[in-house]
């Protein structure tokens, strides 16, 4: 897609959409939270959300006594409607615009957290490129988790061509920096009641030998 705007194209979207009229709208991200429980992460974890935008992912997260709490999300509208949704509780969270493709953060993260950023890199240069700069920017006990749509899921989200995974393909993807925890396979209910499959994978960094 040449010339294509990301941004401006979410930005877009967050200005005109509400919430719950978004396909990836989840009133509680259970899959996610399941992750959080399963590392069993510490109240003062450094936890970043890329793509995290109007999610409702920090509520629970703030909710649950996490301190140390990162949104990255491309479009300023969405981190602004979560701003205010949170009221004071916002300045507990710091909160990056930026496209999650080139992002190059400025801190080490313990918990890396990834629900359907990841599948709009197509690109193979933006894809190396976030592999590097995750393995860059997660401790060495750090944890990655992803959730792409499926093989079986949607071939695009939100009019744009997304990149499909599979256990298989994410885990190979991944293998150069990650070792696989495991991966699942979910279906998303949208507001608008289709189905979306998901595959979500938990990594844990390789350790340098």
């Amino acid at each position: 897609m040449e010339n294509f705007d990301r941004k401006k194209h979410w930005e877009k979207i967050y200005q005109t959409k509400e919430l719950k009229d978004v396909s990836w709208f989840q009133q509680t991200p259970t899959t996610s939270l399941d992750f959080v429980k399963q590392f069993n992460l510490p109240k003062s974890s450094k936890i970043i959300d890329i793509g995290g935008g109007d999610s409702l992912l920090v509520d629970y997260l703030l909710d649950l006594g996490y301190q140390d709490i990162t949104v990255l999300d491309i479009s300023e509208a969405a981190i602004n409607k979560a701003k205010q949704r949170l009221g004071d509780r916002a300045v507990k969270v710091k909160w990056i615009i930026a496209d999650a493709a080139t992002f190059k953060p400025t801190e080490k993260y313990d918990f890396w957290h990834d629900r359907a950023a990841f599948h709009f890199l197509t690109q193979e240069t933006e894809i190396e490129n976030y592999i590097d700069t995750v393995q860059q920017s997660i401790n060495p006990s750090g944890i990655l988790v992803i959730g792409t749509f499926s093989e079986q899921g949607p071939k695009k989200c939100s009019g744009i061509e997304i990149k499909q995974y599979s256990e298989v393909s994410m885990t190979d993807r991944l293998k150069k920096f990650f070792e696989k925890i495991k991966c699942i396979t979910v279906d998303h209910k949208t507001p608008f009641d289709t189905i979306q499959n998901f595959i979500f994978c938990s990594f844990r960094k390789l350790q340098a030998s």
